[in-house]
């Protein structure tokens, strides 16, 4: 109220009773300053706050006692006028743009990666790394380890180029500490390779590999029992196998990925050997490879 009698004073050259009178505001009211009865308790709050330069205001005001008159209103509006308010460590919050799935159209055009965790039968934890073609829907790899650091996941990807002859245009991957290491930014700077993030909390932005996972859970991990760490291995080697070559897979016409990657090739390499053809009118069919990507759009 006080400062509208102020705005009316500064603004229209109203003298202070007209602006008071205007306002049914009491002269007095308006020219009465309030004496502070605060200083002994704001001297008492630095004393202690110096003592205890981490503690907020409720227990400073639990050190003060049975002092007369002092609630804990009264100790947080001079606690908070004498400035001693902690100051709280804000984490710190990666921040990723939205990449969501996008279309893929030849084989090696996106893997995707992500870990699975589990147990041997001593109890000791294990992680599994695992890898897909998002086109061909194959499983690159299901390695086993009790840790996975980045150069151990450069190394298996290496592994994974060297077999394939191809390298990826793109990794799609989480923000875990592994793909964001200055060791798996380097490597995949050196070989070109693009990298799409996920933003954290959206697992569905990585959906090809989420529902490869969730067969690795359902048909793998939760039906065995691993002895030791080398038996783990030797059973995640066989379940990927079985799953490339022996599994129809629901997303690719019912095919297994081992055999749609044979047809995909095939279909490559003999556009490959067409060369650039000139632009097709809208009415002609599209090209095998076009209607065979159609058929891994859907997520199963």
């Amino acid at each position: 109220m006080k400062a509208s009698v102020e705005q009316l004073r500064n603004e229209y050259a109203f003298s202070e009773r007209r602006a008071c009178r205007l306002l049914e505001l009491p002269v007095s009211t308006f020219r009465h300053r309030p004496v502070s009865k605060d200083d002994d308790l704001r001297e008492r709050l630095q004393s202690l706050a110096r003592e205890r330069p981490r503690f907020g205001y409720r227990r400073l005001h639990a050190l003060l006692g049975d002092q007369p008159a002092v609630n804990h209103k009264r100790v947080f509006r001079v606690y908070q006028e004498a400035g001693l308010a902690v100051k709280r460590r804000k984490r710190k919050r990666l921040v990723r743009v939205g990449n969501p799935l996008q279309a893929v159209s030849f084989p090696n055009e996106e893997w995707a990666l992500d870990f699975l965790s589990d147990a041997i039968g001593s109890g000791r934890r294990i992680r599994l790394l695992n890898a897909a073609d998002a086109y061909t829907r194959e499983c690159l790899a299901l390695q086993v380890d009790t840790s996975f650091a980045s150069r151990r996941v450069t190394r298996v990807l290496e592994q994974v180029i060297e077999e394939r002859g191809h390298q990826p245009v793109r990794i799609r991957c989480d923000n875990g500490p592994e793909f964001t290491s200055r060791h798996f930014l380097g490597w995949c700077k050196d070989r070109n390779i693009e990298l799409a993030y996920i933003q954290p909390g959206r697992p569905m932005q990585n959906g090809r590999l989420e529902s490869l996972n969730g067969k690795v859970r359902d048909e793998f991990l939760n039906v065995s029992w691993f002895l030791n760490l080398f038996d783990a291995r030797r059973q995640a080697a066989d379940w990927r196998r079985d799953y490339n070559e022996a599994r129809p897979h629901s997303s690719l016409a019912y095919r297994t990925p081992a055999a749609f990657a044979k047809i995909a090739q095939g279909l490559c390499s003999a556009e490959r050997r067409k060369g650039p053809q000139p632009p097709a009118p809208s009415s002609a069919p599209p090209s095998p490879l076009a209607a065979l990507s159609g058929q891994v759009d859907v997520v199963h």
